[in-house]
């Protein structure tokens, strides 16, 4: 479980596919490399991964994570390359201050990037959410975007706005999207139950 606050942009050093469906994704990142234990799991744009190595190289941290075919089917992951910029969350701990909301790292679908209107103090970003998942969004309720918990602003229809303050495009990756960017979506998950709940009755 991750809570969407991101606490470190990561640097992709290298794309290796084991196989077709399977790609093996090096990650330089500046958590100790003490605290980095093989089987950990990593938020990674808002992609919930499990480090199978982790290293120091040149006073850098790095940790490696597979991606299987899923993963690269429906989430970003699949268009990494070396030198892309990734948004880092590390799992959350019991007492942890919970400063977003309820993140899994399994992400629903990918958004796409309509409109981004830069004003005075934030950043207004419309995005296009994929069929089916425009139910879950509410104005007021909570997306992940790219592992980033935010409020979302207004809803019509496919499309949600949301309001990105400076220190969110100072932290996170978020302040590079421009339209045509397509970004990883988690919608919340009281959201899905409670649509679920309502189905069956």
């Amino acid at each position: 479980m991750f809570t969407g606050i991101v606490t470190d942009i990561g640097e992709v050093l290298s794309v290796t596919a084991q196989a077709d469906d399977l790609h093996r994704v090096k990650i330089a990142c500046r958590y100790p490399r003490a605290g980095i234990a093989d089987g950990a799991s990593i938020a990674c744009s808002g992609v919930c991964l499990t480090v199978v190595e982790a290293a120091e190289q040149g006073g850098r941290t790095w940790f490696a994570a597979d991606a299987g075919a899923e993963t690269l089917r429906v989430t970003t992951a699949g268009t990494w390359r070396q030198g892309s910029r990734i948004n880092l969350e590390r799992a959350l701990k019991i007492g942890d201050e919970l400063g977003g909301h309820l993140v899994s790292g399994h992400v629903d679908g990918l958004a796409e990037l309509l409109a981004r209107d830069d004003l005075t103090d934030m950043a207004k970003l419309v995005f296009r959410a994929p069929p089916g998942l425009a139910r879950f969004i509410a104005q007021k309720g909570s997306v992940a975007l790219d592992g980033v918990s935010l409020t979302v602003n207004e809803v019509a229809d496919e499309t949600f706005s949301v309001l990105i303050i400076p220190h969110t495009l100072r932290v996170t990756t978020l302040g590079e999207l421009h339209p045509g960017r397509r970004v990883n979506l988690e919608v919340d998950q009281m959201a899905r139950y409670a649509a679920r709940l309502m189905e069956g009755r």
